[in-house]
């Protein structure tokens, strides 16, 4: 009774690394595509629809256009723009991600400011793809992520 218990303990914990794995694409893909200025990767990455949003350091909400967005980082040079993540929450239920990730940002080699990102994903067509991103960014008490 062991060895099954043992086998369906790392067949589950297989499939999940699985999931997280598909989950995770979008967002890595998000910041490979920052890097790489590149508007292409990162217009595949968000749903129709996405909404990002920015709290900004008196606690109110400053949104931004996804569109915007693409084509600012569109006009970098690929290696200019680099954030650094740490995945250090995913929880789903069926169709819906939600992903936490610290981060410390990099412009031209130089950090430039950390934060933390909340990604909500949505499963559309067998692909997971980002619906909204809020995210928070300061200066101070950073820890930088190498």
């Amino acid at each position: 009774m062991n060895k099954i218990s043992a086998i369906l303990f790392v067949f589950s914990s297989f499939c999940f690394a699985q999931q997280n794995q598909d989950i995770e694409k979008p967002v890595r893909n998000l910041f490979i595509g920052m890097k790489n200025a590149d508007p292409v990767l990162l217009k595949s990455v968000f749903t129709e629809n996405a909404i990002m949003q920015t709290i900004t350091k008196d606690g109110m909400v400053k949104s931004d256009s996804v569109q915007d967005f693409i084509l600012s980082i569109s006009k970098f040079s690929a290696g200019d723009l680099e954030e650094k993540i740490i995945i250090d929450a995913i929880h789903t239920d069926g169709n819906l991600a939600s992903v936490f990730t610290p981060y410390s940002f990099y412009l031209k080699g130089k950090f430039s400011h950390c934060g933390a990102n909340s990604f909500q994903l949505v499963k559309q067509n067998d692909e997971w793809k980002i619906q909204y991103i809020i995210d928070t960014r300061r200066k101070e008490n950073c820890k930088e992520i190498k």
